[in-house]
């Protein structure tokens, strides 16, 4: 049996998923998000999609490219997954080296991956020659059987809206993310700065759900946010959340959040996932406070290439 690397088609969304559920279970994706995502990247991004395959299954995928919107250039990035009963017979290690060789040829000086932290997944990293840097967890809220902290009081000259409010004219959210992205802890930092570019990445994402994304208002101006991201059916991920500068310290975020996962809950997902950065401790916080538990860790690995 020979496993071969190939460029992603279309119609392996439905595989594509079935191996990104299984290796990677608490991120929320289905095929119009994975095609949606090749379609919609951004030339700068040089984005490739690959998937691994043996005798006509999709066994491994991986997304490559540039971080195009950090403002040091040259960094790459390829995150590499194979189902997990399939490991064992190369796929990784193609991916991988398929994917170094084409950032190198795309100008990249470096390669970052997130690899889950398992003993497994740390050998194969430490094999192909990647250090570990910062670590990031995945948590799972249970919305089923679970409580909900209680809805509060509104404070004075604060009000509540969903992102499908900004139907529109969503800069004012686009504003309030790009604010956001630009203080999160990252090793490579983005810069958020192409409004058309959001629009087709994150503001048409099929997987956003406008309806159940929370945003508060103070004064009449866009404060803070909880971005949500959804299969449609029982799963519900938090995607940014975040507060303008300015408003900070105020518990607006928490706001925000409860009152995504409140309706989230009501409209029947059972399910809610989220990320966090190990070192970001008053997100951490805000989502033990919710009852999140940590699920899983992911470590973000680098490697120089040439």
């Amino acid at each position: 049996m020979t496993v071969l690397v190939r460029d992603f088609r279309p119609d392996d969304a439905e595989g594509w998923v079935r191996v990104r559920r299984a290796a990677l279970p608490y991120m929320i994706t289905t095929p119009e998000q994975t095609v949606a995502e090749l379609t919609g990247a951004p030339a700068g991004r040089r984005y490739r999609m690959l998937v691994a395959e043996e005798d006509g299954e999709i066994i491994g995928t991986a997304q490559v490219g540039l971080a195009h919107e950090s403002p040091e250039p040259g960094q790459g990035f390829c995150n590499p997954y194979t189902h997990p009963e399939r490991t064992g017979r190369g796929a990784g290690t193609l991916l991988l080296r398929t994917a170094e060789e084409y950032l190198a040829l795309a100008g990249a000086a470096s390669v970052h991956t997130w690899v889950l932290d398992t003993p497994g997944n740390r050998a194969f990293a430490a094999k192909h020659g990647y250090t570990p840097r910062r670590s990031a967890h995945f948590l799972h809220l249970d919305l089923a059987k679970g409580s909900l902290p209680p809805r509060q009081e509104l404070p004075a000259g604060i009000e509540l809206r969903t992102g499908a409010d900004f139907a529109d004219d969503p800069r004012p959210l686009f504003e309030a993310d790009a604010e956001a992205t630009a203080d999160e802890p990252s090793d490579t930092p983005a810069r958020l700065d192409d409004y058309a570019e959001w629009l087709a990445e994150t503001w048409h994402d099929p997987g956003l759900d406008r309806h159940l994304t929370s945003v508060v208002l103070a004064g009449g101006e866009v404060a803070a946010f909880s971005a949500a991201r959804t299969d449609g059916v029982s799963r519900y991920g938090s995607g940014m959340t975040g507060t303008r500068r300015a408003h900070r310290g105020r518990g607006l975020a928490k706001l925000a959040k409860n009152d995504s996962l409140h309706r989230a809950r009501a409209a029947g997902y059972t399910d809610a996932y989220t990320g966090n950065d190990a070192g970001n401790g008053p997100m951490l916080a805000v989502n033990r406070w919710f009852g999140y538990e940590i699920c899983a860790t992911e470590v973000r690995h680098a490697r120089r290439l040439g």
